[in-house]
Formats: C-alpha cells, structure tokens, sequence
C-alpha cells in the first residue's frame, strides 16, 4: 500500500537529493507539501502558470455516480477556493480516464479555458469534447461549446491548447470523424486523426484544420508556442505500424507536414497510451517521449535551436524501466528539466533529470513514490513566477487524492 508520504516528503528528499552543486546538475532541495482546496476522490491533475499564478485543476468524484472538473489557483497570497467548472449528469455524463481526461489553462489575469469529455449516446468510446471559459478566474464559465463539427459517435479527445498572437486559444485533438463510414455504424480500423481549430479572444471559432490523417488511437498530444510560432508534438502511426514521435509548426497560417523528432521505428501494434511532452525558450524546443523499440523501455529527450525544424540526437535518461508518462521544462540555464514515472519491484518512483542540449544529464532525482497501476495517471509539473519547479500528481492506495508539492528555492 501507497501510504501518505508528502508529511515526510521534503525529509526525505533531504537525505537523498540534495547534492553539492556542481557538474551533476541541480538538486531539487527541500520540497513542501502543498495543500489544494480538494478532498478524497480527487483524481489526474493538470498545471497551467501566468506570472505569479499557478492554476490546477482535477476531476473529483463525490463517491457517486457524479463527476465534477475543478480548478484553483494559488498565487503568493496562498490557494484561493475550488471552483466547479462542470458537472455530470444522467443525461450528460462525463467520460472519464485515467490518460485522456479534463484541463483548465490560464491564458492572462483572470482569463481561464477550460476542456473536459462527455460521453456519447453509445456510451463507450463514442465522446465528445467540451470547452468553456472564464473572465474571473473560474468563478463562472460560459457554455460549453464543442469544437469538432462532425456528428460521428467516435472518439474526440486527449486535447491540448494553446494561446494565439491575437489572445484567442487554440485546441488539438485526436479525432476518429474518419473511422466510421457515411452510415456512422462500420469502423474503418486505423484512421484516427489528429485535428485543430481556433477560438478567438471573443470566444467565435475559426475552421477546422485536418493536421495529419493518420495518428497513434490515445496517446496525449502536447503544444509549445516558440518564437517561430505553436508547435505540435504527437505520436504517428504508419500503415506499417510504426509509432514515433512526430512535429508539426503553425507557419504563415498553415500547418507543415508532420516530421518525425527522431525516428525510432518503434513497430507496436497498439497503442501504448503515452504521448509526448514539449517546452519551448525562444526558438529552442525540447520535446520528451517513452519509445519501446527494441524491447527496451526508454525515456528520451531531443533539443532543437530552430523552432522544431531540426533534432539533434536523443538523449536517453531512464534507468531501464521506465513506465514513460512524461514531462519536460526549461530551466533559466538553458538546460531542460525531464520528468518521468520509473518502475520500481513494488511501486513506481517519479524521477525528473536535468539535460543539457550538448547531451551532458545531471543526477536521477526522487519526487516521490507512486502506485504503478494505471489509476495513478500522468504526474504534472510546471515553474512559476519565482522559478520554483510545482509537482502535482494522483496518490492512489488507500483512497485517491491529488497531492502538490513545491520546491522551496528557484532551479537554475
């Protein structure tokens, strides 16, 4: 059993993270627990920063039939209230996941986008997407509007958003219009695909754009807005079944044509449900994935200085068991943070790493110990205001509840 351990977590980080500075990289130094105006049913978060604010957000269960998403923000005054972005219903229920699930980004001051799922009458796989906003920092929201046009009683999710010159957001998704045929009723296996459309600063929404026809069924997509403009990381799928990481840049209105990071040829026939993670600094990205090519389980990094157009090699960080689940972050020196989960005999351990982009790695730093099942999700972590690095996870066990945890000082 997973035990409570964010009482004890910043002792312990003490006695096994916290090295001499020096050619190992960073230390993560003392971390305090935080504590989120959420209870017991608090499940996947998710982080989003602007200036001195950190919003997170979750989907919490009243131990019933009925769903909520939730956000909260904590800035230097503390952790302002829970607000309820949304609800389920009997006629509208949620459609709820341990890999594809709910998001509250901050775009400027008070001004929050919100997006979750809700199921279908199939129920099943058959979901749809949800997007609302709010002007005061989550205490209302506007009607929920849906971004997909079609009507198909398939798959829409594992979105992401970004913010646009004009102040307007962007969202992609996966997108399954295309695995059905005209009827809505016969499944055409191998053709979900990977879309995107515009909402502007007024909240009117621009054209659908088709990004590439073809993508791996339920790994997460993730988004970093370079100088050079958005960039879009996601997993391929070949007609041969092969699986990489691939980018795509908003140029000049348009969309490029999907090219792989780094091709790993990793052949699955499945989806490994693991998607990629990307920051950018200017015009240099890093982007972090789990590839198992080979029978080996690998965590990678690769950094590119032109906005995504070119990769240098990947950089491997894992120990050889990793569980992928990624995250990745730049630090003011110009090397990246990574994040992944690690299994260990009888849990998991969520690690991060410093890489820098000429392929030196700092020390495998401990956050902390999670359960390996999936439940336990995807564990976030984000750098606010003053530079100190803000871990969000699930904690799973006895009950499931949603921990953060900061580092006390600023990575470097």
């Amino acid at each position: 059993m997973i035990s409570f351990r964010i009482a004890i977590l910043a002792t312990f980080l003490s006695a096994t993270a916290c090295v001499d500075m020096g050619p190992r990289g960073i230390t993560l130094g003392e971390i305090e627990s935080l504590s989120p105006p959420l209870g017991e049913g608090s499940l996947w978060p998710g982080l989003s920063t602007q200036g001195d604010k950190v919003v997170l957000s979750w989907q919490e269960s009243d131990g019933g039939d009925t769903w909520s998403v939730k956000t909260a923000i904590i800035d230097d005054a503390g952790w302002g209230p829970a607000h309820t972005v949304a609800s389920s219903t009997e006629a509208r229920g949620f459609f709820v996941n341990w890999a594809d699930f709910a998001g509250v980004e901050i775009l400027e001051a008070d001004l929050l986008v919100a997006h979750w799922l809700v199921r279908g009458p199939d129920r099943g796989y058959d979901y749809a997407i949800r997007v609302a906003r709010s002007a005061d920092g989550g205490l209302t929201w506007t009607d929920p509007w849906t971004p997909h046009t079609d009507e198909t009683r398939t798959e829409h999710g594992f979105v992401s958003k970004f913010t646009l010159d004009d102040g307007g957001i962007g969202l992609v998704w996966l997108d399954a219009r295309n695995s059905v045929d005209t009827d809505g009723k016969k499944g055409i296996p191998g053709a979900m695909g990977l879309r995107y459309r515009p909402l502007d600063r007024d909240g009117v929404p621009g054209s659908e754009a088709l990004l590439d026809e073809r993508v791996c069924d339920c790994c997460q997509t993730d988004v970093a807005v370079s100088a050079s403009g958005p960039v879009v990381v996601y997993r391929d799928r070949s007609e041969g079944e092969v699986r990489d990481i691939y980018v795509t840049r908003l140029v000049d209105g348009q969309w490029t044509e999907g090219t792989p990071v780094y091709r790993d040829g990793w052949v699955i026939p499945a989806c490994p449900i693991n998607g990629p993670a990307v920051a950018a600094r200017e015009d240099e990205l890093v982007v972090a994935w789990f590839t198992g090519v080979g029978n080996q389980r690998k965590t990678q990094v690769a950094f590119s200085s032109d906005g995504g157009v070119h990769f240098g090699e990947p950089i491997r960080v894992d120990d050889g068991t990793s569980l992928g689940r990624v995250d990745v972050l730049w630090l003011e020196s110009g090397s990246a943070l990574v994040m992944w989960v690690e299994r260990r005999p009888r849990v998991a351990e969520i690690l991060v790493r410093q890489v820098w982009p000429d392929g030196r790695t700092g020390e495998e730093l401990l956050v902390t110990t999670i359960s390996a099942a999936r439940d336990s999700g995807f564990p976030q972590m984000i750098r606010d205001g003053m530079g100190r690095v803000v871990f969000a996870w699930t904690e799973t066990g006895n009950g499931r509840r949603v921990r953060v945890a900061r580092t006390k000082e600023a990575l470097r």
